[in-house]
C-alpha cells in the first residue's frame, strides 16, 4: 500500500508538472498577436498616406472619415497591446522590468477582472467609432442597416455595464463584514485576524506589566522581644 501510494503521488506531480508547463502553448498566441500590430502599422500608413494625399482635394465629411478610420485603427492595436501583455503576465509567465525606466504602470497590474472591462471599453470604443462613420455616409446606407448598427452598438454598451456591475457586487459580496472566516462566531475565536490577536496579547503583557509590585512583610520589634510580621 505504501508504495502504491508513492507511485500515485509521483503521477500526480508529473501530470502536474505537465498541465502547468502547459500554459506555454499560449505564448505562440501572443506572438501571433504581436505579429498582427505590424499589419495594422502598414494599413494604418496607407490610411495615412491616402488621407494626406487627397487633404486639398477630399471634402469634410471624407477628412473625417479618413481621421476616423486611423483613431479606429490606433484603438485596435492599443487593445492587441492589452491583450498581449495582461495576457502573457495574468496566464504565461511574469515579465522582469526592472531594468526598463520607461514601463506603463498598468502593465503587470492588470488581472483577468479588469482585462475583461478594458477589451469591452475598447470593443465599445471601436463600435462606437464604427457608427459614427456610418452616420457620416448615412445617405448610402438603407434604414435597416443603420437600425442594425445601432443594435450591435447597444449590446455592446449593455454587455459592458452588466459585467462592471456584476463584478462591482461580485467584490462587495466578498468584502462584507461576517461573510468570510475572519469574525469568529462561535468558532471560539479561531477565525481571529492576526492583527486582532497581536494587540490583545500586547494590551495583556501591558496590564502584566504594570501591575503593581506585591507589598513585602516587614518585622516590627515588640516589647517582649519577639518579632511581629507586619
Amino acid at each position: 500500500m505504501e508504495q502504491l501510494g508513492k507511485f500515485i503521488l509521483r503521477v500526480e506531480k508529473a501530470l502536474e508538472s505537465f498541465l502547468f508547463a502547459s500554459r506555454w502553448l499560449l505564448a505562440p498566441f501572443y506572438f501571433g498577436l504581436a505579429i498582427s500590430l505590424v499589419v495594422l502599422l502598414i494599413k494604418f500608413l496607407a490610411e495615412l498616406g491616402h488621407l494626406v494625399m487627397h487633404a486639398f482635394t477630399s471634402t469634410e465629411t471624407q477628412v473625417i472619415l479618413g481621421v476616423l478610420a486611423l483613431v479606429d485603427l490606433s484603438l485596435t492595436a492599443s487593445l492587441i497591446v492589452i491583450v498581449i501583455f495582461s495576457g502573457y503576465e495574468n496566464f504565461v509567465s511574469k515579465i522582469d522590468h526592472s531594468g526598463h525606466e520607461d514601463w506603463p504602470e498598468w502593465m503587470g497590474t492588470i488581472d483577468f477582472t479588469a482585462l475583461k472591462l478594458k477589451l469591452l471599453s475598447s470593443i465599445v470604443a471601436i463600435s462606437a467609432i464604427q457608427l459614427l462613420k456610418s452616420f457620416m455616409e448615412v445617405k448610402t446606407l438603407t434604414d435597416r442597416e443603420i437600425m442594425w448598427l445601432v443594435v450591435i452598438h447597444v449590446v455592446f454598451v449593455v454587455s459592458s455595464v452588466l459585467l462592471a456591475l456584476s463584478d462591482r457586487i461580485a467584490g462587495n459580496g466578498h468584502g462584507a463584514p461576517g461573510a468570510g472566516p475572519e469574525q469568529g462566531g462561535n468558532g471560539g475565536g479561531h477565525g481571529e485576524k492576526p492583527e486582532a490577536k497581536a494587540a490583545a496579547h500586547d494590551e495583556a503583557h501591558a496590564v502584566v506589566t504594570t501591575r503593581p509590585a506585591e507589598r513585602q512583610p516587614t518585622i516590627v520589634p515588640t516589647a517582649a522581644g519577639s518579632k511581629k510580621l507586619n
